[in-house]
């Protein structure tokens, strides 16, 4: 069975904060060539009075419903995401509902059994938004749609269980999908230092949220995972994940793929694009550093959110540590950590020598650093740093360089978007530790940007099973096998394989370039979206039969 309709929710439909905005962002235009406005995203309003950078509000656009919905008490903001396919995005209040907080949260436990009393932070923020955005489903269903309309509810991470669990008990005639893209307790235990994998089959999931202070979160999420009609995540990897904390096996993987329209597709436009951010690059080390560093130089990156174990940034300065004294690199390195820490300002100093266009031939203080940070001396990335004394000293033929910012083109400094400077890398370095797929690493290759990642990645481990063998430079991905306890072992595979590609000639990297984009074709999703249409299926075919149970 294919919906007729589709209401999609997430915390980040329209709120740029992490992977899942280009999980959703990405789709969107798949699914809205597939369902021509009828599929709504919503998202929470987070902007209020200001203007969101990623939505156009359209007042014409279900303006009938939305004078309703305002009758109802719904704050809503109707228009477009303003991505490709440019679907409509609803962007709901949600801050009337503090109030009545503890009045939803007493209906949660008695009908779902969900634990809210041990609830903190971001927790009471999602669920309000979370219910508002079913309250939303609910009055355009009521408004808009009958019984004989087959209609989808997806909601993405513990976040939006809330509003599942409504709609569930609501709209029973809706079918309901819920997809984690990575478990709350997994990912808490490997960001607390505690080895995940070799000993996941002995670890119980109530047991450890009440260890790790995450018993809301982990009951939400369970809860809606048992409850919704078709529960789903991104990896086989976190399908194991769900087994053995959520006691709940996942009906359906559903793989996170790629809308390449980010890509420019005019050879001769990616050509002047890549240099424009190779240029930049260039610009700003040499300014920070007080070099002359040139276009023969290797630029490699890591990047994403800042999970200093979990995304493997560790791991990645280590490496970058021991490839200083590596006698087979055979260029000098530049290596940058797109990670946004707490960023505090741009540096005036450095912005001062690049609007200056000269050429220095001394450093700044902290060359290691673009922008200044509120905590200098708590930051786990220029702790480390300080601890290897890696000071980016003229005779190093490794520079490591923190871009502690959200590169969305107004930092400060660089002044470019991600995708902008991504093309500029020649190698991308994405060591996992936890990570349930890997965006990161399917946008490099996108980009036909060779890159290293990890077994413990989804992604790595999809590549794996595409090439039919480990990953290598030569496939366009090299994979690295990690464990629990191989941390040494994955920062020498780390430099040996930028010391290798150092000396590749120009045609391997060509063909590496080639491979890489080759295979980042096949994650497209005109390939995966197969998958959801499976997902649809089910969830609408337990909801018939739920459905009909109620009504004889």
């Amino acid at each position: 069975m294919n919906p007729d309709y589709i209401f999609e929710s997430s915390w980040e439909v329209c709120n740029k904060v992490g992977g899942i905005y280009t999980v959703l962002s990405t789709r969107a235009n798949t699914l809205q060539q597939e369902m021509q406005d009828k599929v709504f995203f919503i998202g929470p309003d987070v902007w209020h009075e200001n203007t969101c950078p990623y939505f156009k509000e359209d007042a014409k656009l279900l303006a009938d419903w939305k004078k309703t919905a305002t009758e109802e008490g719904l704050n809503v903001k109707v228009g477009r995401w303003t991505v490709p396919g440019n679907p409509i995005a609803i962007l709901v209040d949600f801050q009337k509902y503090f109030e009545k907080k503890n009045e939803i949260y007493g209906w949660l436990w008695e009908n779902y059994q969900v634990d809210s009393l041990h609830a903190y932070g971001d927790y009471d923020e999602a669920s309000m938004f979370s219910y508002a955005a079913g309250l939303v489903v609910e009055s355009y269903y009521n408004f808009a749609l009958t019984k004989k309309d087959k209609v989808i509810y997806h909601a993405n991470e513990w976040m939006t269980g809330l509003g599942l669990l409504y709609v569930n008990n609501k709209l029973p005639q809706v079918g309901t999908i819920f997809t984690t893209h990575a478990t709350s307790i997994g990912r808490s235990i490997a960001g607390n230092m505690k080895p995940l994998y070799d000993y996941l089959f002995a670890y119980n999931g109530d047991q450890m949220a009440g260890e790790l202070n995450m018993q809301s979160k982990h009951s939400i999420e369970k809860q809606t995972a048992f409850h919704c009609d078709c529960f789903t995540t991104v990896s086989e990897i976190t399908a194991r994940e769900c087994v053995e904390l959520l006691d709940k096996k996942v009906d359906v993987v559903l793989p996170n793929g790629f809308d390449n329209s980010f890509v420019p597709a005019n050879a001769a436009t990616f050509t002047r694009k890549r240099k424009a951010a190779r240029k930049r690059l260039l610009e700003v080390a040499n300014a920070l550093l007080g070099e002359s560093l040139d276009d023969d130089t290797l630029i490699v990156s890591t990047s994403g959110r800042y999970e200093f174990r979990n995304k493997g940034v560790d791991v990645y300065i280590e490496s970058m540590n021991r490839l200083l004294r590596d006698k087979d690199l055979k260029k000098k390195v530049l290596a940058f950590i797109e990670v946004p820490g707490w960023v505090g300002e741009p540096r005036q100093d450095l912005k001062e020598r690049l609007a200056s266009g000269k050429q220095f031939d001394t450093p700044l203080e902290v060359p290691q650093v673009t922008h200044w940070l509120h905590e200098m001396s708590h930051d786990n990335v220029l702790g480390m740093m300080k601890f290897y004394d890696m000071h980016n000293r003229k005779d190093d033929n490794v520079k490591v360089i923190f871009l502690p910012c959200y590169l969305d083109g107004r930092d400060g400094i660089l002044n470019m978007t991600y995708y902008d400077i991504i093309l500029g890398n020649d190698l991308c370095i994405y060591p996992s530790y936890y990570e349930p797929w890997g965006y990161t690493p399917l946008e490099a290759i996108a980009f036909k940007v060779p890159c290293i990642t990890t077994d413990l990645a989804g992604f790595g481990q999809w590549v794996n099973s595409e090439v039919g063998h480990e990953g290598e430079l030569k496939d366009g991905v090299k994979v690295i096998h990690r464990t629990d306890y191989n941390y040494s072992e994955v920062a020498d595979a780390i430099k040996d394989t930028v010391a290798e590609f150092s000396a590749m000639t120009k045609k391997q990297v060509t063909d590496a370039r080639s491979a890489a984009e080759k295979l980042s074709k096949k994650a497209l999703w005109s390939e995966f979206i197969k998958y959801y249409h499976q997902a649809y299926d089910i969830a609408l075919g337990r909801a018939n039969e739920r459905f009909k149970g109620l009504k004889n």
